[in-house]
């Protein structure tokens, strides 16, 4: 069998005889084994980084579970809440702003694969964000309540992710520099419309909701329906997640992708330290001294989530873009077992909160309820041995069905 990566139209180099064309195929097999396992590096780094801030997450939804009577604010109350407990919900706000970006980033991945000619993300993310929307709203609302019908209906990250999905299939075959200029103007911008209000009831208070401001847009009734996660700053996140994915095309070398993803990185970093160091702009509540060093850090660090500030997203990109570069060059047993839980995003996102929801009910049905009509922990400390033990039970079911997914001709299991 003629080895295909060799031409046999092609002269020998350097010398001739059945030694110098073993060597020279060798040599062309090997760049060619190399370059393949460049590029499965280079968008693995995409699942490795999802995966660990889907483990992070676990941590957070955790304490949600066991330590739901100690609530916390956004931002935070830094005189009220402990420090284990402020640093752990800090972790887990990398999650929301890097899914979706990594969301946009795989988005020009599928509209531009590696082989063949580019193609439409149109219908692709438009049917994927309608099924997230869909997700949202029945099994998601019913594994956090564990009501049907559940009396209140919280529209969070999966909802906003799909909505995210809807306006970027409308918006991806713009110029790319278009793209990052709306993108950046959201980001940048979005916190000087903070302090606009509306009275609730009107055409402008359910809109302004909707993009902007966290509130209830239906809030009588039999269900009442809950903004979390406001649109817009979300828009602008998961455009340039989209104007970010040609750096993982194969024309990129690596060397160069990791030094523009630091660059930006760190300059997101720099600009945070600057902003909020002098309390200039991007986070509505200034940070001051408090009574040790410890809660300083934490008033300094304490940003708004909903909807998402500047500062907010400074912090999570910049960290973010940080790992992109850095992930990208270590391959090891942790970041495997990331890419497993990467690979199998939706899956591994329901799958959590039902097994969440079941382990809520079997320590009421053991130990009784304690807060309420749940069961809850004394002490934070016993959220993070929870949420380790966990890790392997939802490994192996990402595990299958990530397999599942890569040799399935199906096309419904592509959306999880």
């Amino acid at each position: 069998m003629t080895n295909p990566t060799v031409n046999p139209k092609v002269p020998l180099a350097y010398g001739s005889g059945t030694h110098t064309a073993h060597a020279t195929a060798n040599s062309i097999a090997a760049s060619f084994a190399t370059s393949i396992a460049a590029s499965r590096s280079r968008i693995a780094v995409i699942d490795v980084l999802r995966g660990l801030v889907m483990l992070i997450m676990l941590f957070d939804h955790v304490r949600e579970t066991i330590y739901l009577h100690m609530q916390v604010s956004d931002p935070m109350d830094v005189a009220s809440t402990e420090p284990a407990l402020f640093f752990s919900r800090l972790a887990a706000h990398f999650c929301a702003p890097m899914f979706v970006f990594l969301t946009g980033l795989s988005a020009w991945l599928y509209a531009n694969p590696s082989s063949g000619a580019p193609r439409s993300a149109t219908g692709f993310l438009v049917k994927r964000g309608l099924l997230l929307v869909v997700l949202e709203w029945t099994l998601v609302t019913f594994a956090w309540s564990g009501q049907f019908p559940p009396s209140t209906i919280y529209l969070q990250v999966i909802w906003v992710i799909g909505l995210a999905m809807i306006v970027l299939a409308l918006l991806h075959r713009q110029p790319r520099w278009l793209l990052a200029a709306i993108g950046l103007s959201i980001v940048f911008g979005h916190n000087l419309l903070t302090s606009i209000s509306f009275e609730p009831g009107s055409v402008s208070y359910f809109l302004w909701t909707l993009f902007l401001h966290r509130g209830y847009l239906v809030a009588d009734g039999w269900v009442k329906i809950k903004v979390t996660y406001p649109l817009l700053p979300w828009i602008g996140v998961i455009l340039l997640g989209y104007v970010a994915g040609p750096l993982y095309a194969q024309t990129v070398a690596a060397a160069r992708r990791k030094r523009l993803l630091l660059s930006v990185g760190i300059s997101c970093l720099l600009l945070l330290g600057l902003l909020r160091g002098f309390n200039i702009y991007g986070e509505t509540l200034p940070w001051a001294h408090g009574e040790d060093f410890v809660h300083t850090l934490m008033s300094w660090l304490n940003f708004t989530k909903y909807p998402p500030s500047l500062s907010f997203l400074l912090l999570t990109l910049g960290v973010g873009l940080v790992l992109l570069a850095w992930f990208e060059a270590i391959d090891n047993w942790f970041t495997r077992v990331c890419a497993t839980f990467g690979g199998a995003p939706m899956f591994y996102y329901l799958l959590h909160l039902y097994v969440l929801l079941i382990l809520q009910h079997l320590l009421v049905a053991i130990f009784g309820a304690n807060h309420g009509v749940r069961f809850g922990v004394d002490h934070f400390w016993i959220v993070w041995p929870t949420a380790f033990a966990l890790m392997p039970l939802l490994y192996f079911p990402c595990r299958a069905f990530a397999r599942f997914k890569r040799v399935s001709t199906q096309k419904w299991v592509r959306y999880f």
